[in-house]
């Protein structure tokens, strides 16, 4: 018996690795997790190192006092004066950044959304910011009020506990999606091959003929494209790292922040790439196996590409957090964890249903998969 599943095993892997199109989906899909991490780093690292002369024409559509001058001056507001019509114009043909508008003391920032505008929202609160303690300085002392006493009534220290950032943490969650992704790529062609491939050829009538249990049929198939998927997840992890440490050298927006996981981590990352490839090994196989042609197949598993990334990544923009209960909804469960890991939890609770969890998922689908094969109606 067990000489049989290894003699399958061995067949699709000999099948496997002597196909072209599964080795490309193979090893080539993950040659885009660097493109993908040294890329949004490359993005980040314009947005924060943004110059200044690309957001600092500031329109002003009142006369400015010699203080407010000075203190625009002081960061780099390169001022543009005219009535509101004018400075309106102005800001539609892109000749300035934003304009403001005064109505008594109340100041108002007339602008878009582009990032750009941000840059330049931010740039005139802190002038206005400046301004405003100018004015409250002045009034205190024009008071007889020391300002140190009021404007020191306390004092706020920061304390960074994490060595990590919103920048490495984002870029790190979505090369883990993609992972999931190439994860998931990997596993649809070999498993649509070795099923609606074979029936469509007619090999799996053959091989249903040979004292072969069913069991170990499709336990040997199930080995063979986990074993494929496997090899996807980890060659996509180690790039990731080396990509991420490779950014670090790279992007002043890694500068002070130790971005290398620590073997603890990458154990438990390994155990979450496995885990799922076994679970959408599993699920690929299932549904290819219901199909009667090679592109039947194709069709019905390019829904769940999509399936396996949106879950993960609504759950890292909305911020979910990991609960037991999460750890066991599939597809969910493995983004909530990895990004656990990434942020330093261990929960060996939540990691444990992830596993246990998988291993009941795959087994009811191995029953069905099985089942399935003992009938004839599998080859028509």
């Amino acid at each position: 018996m067990k000489s049989n599943l290894f003699n399958i095993l061995k067949k699709e892997l000999r099948e496997l690795f002597r196909d072209k199109k599964s080795l490309a989906m193979m090893l080539v899909i993950p040659i885009f997790i660097p493109l993908l991490v040294i890329g949004m780093s490359a993005l980040f690292e314009s947005q924060t190192n943004k110059d200044i002369g690309e957001y600092n024409k500031i329109g002003f559509c009142y006369e400015l006092t010699n203080e407010e001058q000075e203190l625009a001056k002081q960061i780099n507001i390169e001022i543009i004066t005219g009535n509101e019509e004018e400075l309106k114009q102005k800001y539609e043909n892109g000749e300035i950044n934003l304009y403001v508008t005064k109505e008594d003391n109340k100041y108002i920032l007339n602008t878009g959304t582009s990032d750009n505008d941000t840059f330049a929202i931010n740039l005139v609160e802190s002038y206005f910011n400046s301004y405003k303690q100018y004015l409250q300085t002045n009034y205190l002392i024009n008071n007889n009020i020391e300002p140190n006493d009021v404007f020191n009534i306390i004092t706020v220290e920061k304390n960074i506990l994490e060595e990590d950032n919103y920048f490495a943490s984002y870029i790190k969650n979505y090369a883990f999606l993609f992972i999931i992704m190439a994860i998931t790529v990997s596993a649809t062609y070999p498993a649509t091959d070795t099923t609606a491939g074979e029936k469509e050829r007619g090999t799996l009538e053959t091989l249903l003929t040979f004292p072969i249990r069913s069991k170990d049929i499709i336990v040997g198939k199930f080995l063979g494209v986990s074993i494929s998927s496997i090899i996807t997840g980890l060659i996509s992890l180690a790039l990731a790292v080396i990509s991420i440490i490779i950014s670090k050298n790279m992007f002043s927006i890694y500068e002070g922040i130790d971005v290398m996981y620590s073997p603890i981590a990458i154990l438990f990352m390994t155990i979450v790439i496995i885990a799922y490839s076994f679970f959408i090994s599993g699920l690929c196989i299932a549904i290819a196996s219901t199909s009667k042609t090679f592109k039947e197949a194709q069709s019905a598993l390019t829904p769940l590409t999509f399936i396996s990334f949106f879950p993960g990544m609504i759950a890292f923009m909305v911020g979910i957090q990991t609960t037991p209960i999460l750890s066991i909804i599939p597809f969910l469960n493995f983004t909530l964890i990895f990004t656990d890991i990434n942020n330093g939890i261990f929960d060996i609770l939540n990691i444990s249903l992830m596993v246990i969890s998988t291993v009941i998922y795959i087994s009811i689908v191995l029953y069905y998969i099985i089942k399935q094969y003992k009938s004839e109606k599998i080859l028509f």
